[in-house]
């Protein structure tokens, strides 16, 4: 949820989810287990399932916020826990957290890709655990490079997370941190680098930078030079004009 209110009171109630928010502007006012709580600009806010509060604007300016609500079972399944865990404290200035659930809003309301927003999803609940994950992860290459087989072998598709972890008998996001664990970086952006490879390998044999926004799944020629750049320091449009 993204919200802009001015002059405004919740009443009391309460969320079934996990609710992760930013104060943007203004300063955001709750009480809170029997405690009166502030979230100035760039607090983040934390409650706990049917944790009851209310909520205010201090004063008649009015605050901007965004708020994420999180299934409790995908939560506790992204911490790998199983006995339900507890925010420590309602309002926390972590930038790092906040930032995270800022690029997790921002994905979601832009359709980015699922895969793409389960990763960002990990990042933010990643911010919750101490937990040496190298411990919890055992590299297994195996796994890991029949998932890049499936991975490459479907770059004409969206890439579906689930279905590969289905495969592998694993949870996406304990397939997420062991994938980043090994390889140094997420499923989603060896999905695709491989996409922007390929598409290097088509301009090189056809000298057709549009067949190969098309034939490789891009949105466009813009969606293409953005991803080109990043791996190879140049636009796709610049490579193929350098090209003998």
């Amino acid at each position: 949820m993204s919200a802009s209110m001015t002059d405004f009171k919740y009443k009391k109630h309460c969320h079934e989810e996990y609710a992760l928010g930013v104060t943007l502007r203004g300063v955001q006012q709750f009480n809170l287990d029997g405690s009166f709580q502030s979230s100035y600009q760039d607090g983040v806010i934390l409650f706990n399932p049917e944790q009851v509060h209310d909520g205010r604007s201090q004063d008649k300016t009015g605050i901007d916020y965004v708020m994420v609500y999180i299934n409790p079972r995908l939560f506790l399944e992204i911490l790998e826990k199983k006995e339900m865990v507890r925010f420590p404290s309602p309002v926390v200035y972590n930038r790092r957290l906040e930032q995270s659930i800022l690029t997790l809003v921002n994905a979601v309301f832009s359709d980015k890709d699922e895969s793409l927003c389960s990763e960002i999803l990990l990042a933010v609940a990643e911010n919750f655990t101490q937990a040496e994950i190298s411990t919890v992860l055992r590299k297994d290459n195996i796994i890991i490079k029949k998932a890049k087989e499936m991975i490459y072998f479907g770059l004409d598709n969206v890439l579906r997370l689930d279905d590969i972890c289905s495969e592998l008998g694993m949870s996406k996001f304990r397939f997420i941190r062991a994938f980043k664990a090994n390889t140094g970086i997420s499923p989603y952006q060896f999905f695709l680098n491989c996409k922007v490879e390929r598409a290097k390998r088509l301009i090189e044999k056809q000298r057709d930078i549009y067949s190969a926004v098309t034939e490789c799944g891009f949105v466009d020629l813009a969606h293409l030079n953005r991803h080109f750049k990043s791996v190879y320091g140049t636009t796709a449009f610049q490579y193929m004009s350098h090209l003998s």
